[in-house]
């Protein structure tokens, strides 16, 4: 049991907030309906219930996990430039690291190529001019 947990308490906490919420709608809107039904003058059954309650949870399903899935799946393939949840960062920072490697190269080379002997890389401490605002 401890294995299972371990492994996966994400899926096992998320399911149980579900059912939770799931359980929590299903328990207001009982109520709802039965005093929609006492107001009038009517009994409220199960029968009743049923598909309402279907029809509130694809509703929502419909509003959010659509909604959330779309987003995720389109972000997954599609590029917006600038934004955060768009891949064209990546390639920016594997950009910004590539050119931070060769730099960093270049002054170990113009050293002596040889790493200094506490174990730590040297390297240049002047000030590194921007491309975007040629500041330093």
């Amino acid at each position: 049991m401890k294995q299972l947990w371990r492994n996966y308490n994400l899926s096992i906490v998320l399911i149980g907030l579900f059912l939770a919420s799931w359980t929590g709608q299903a328990i207001f809107q009982w109520f709802e309906m039965a005093n929609e039904a006492q107001a009038h003058g009517q009994e409220s059954t199960l029968a009743e219930f049923i598909p309402a309650f279907f029809s509130a949870t694809f509703e929502n399903w419909q509003s959010e996990f659509l909604q959330l899935f779309t987003m995720v799946i389109l972000t997954a393939y599609l590029i917006h430039r600038g934004s955060h949840e768009s891949k064209d960062q990546d390639v920016k920072v594997d950009e910004t690291l590539a050119r931070i490697e060769r730099r960093l190269e270049r002054i170990e080379q113009a050293q002596g190529g040889a790493p200094r002997g506490d174990g730590a890389s040297s390297i240049d401490r002047r000030p590194v001019r921007t491309a975007s605002t040629g500041r330093s």
